[in-house]
């Protein structure tokens, strides 16, 4: 997991809730969209870090079963 991309994540989320928010005291469906964009590109760079991180976990077990594969036959 990349704290950086989260971070990222979250504060383009609050960009995205005050953008939404703002376009709604001010009457602008433009700028609600506008932020309710930026909110789901930040719950899409969350799903790309949670699938890396996925991805990372399925590769470790790999490699610790290969291991384990290996020490038993080397036995």
């Amino acid at each position: 997991m990349s704290l950086q991309e989260r971070a990222k994540a979250a504060a383009k989320n609050v960009e995205g809730k005050v953008q939404e928010a703002v376009g709604k005291i001010t009457d602008n469906p433009e700028q609600q969209v506008e932020g309710q964009a930026k909110q789901a590109e930040a719950d899409a760079r969350n799903t790309s870090e949670d699938v890396k991180d996925k991805a990372k976990d399925v590769a470790d077990a790999v490699k610790d079963k290969a291991k384990d594969v290996k020490d038993a036959l080397t036995k």
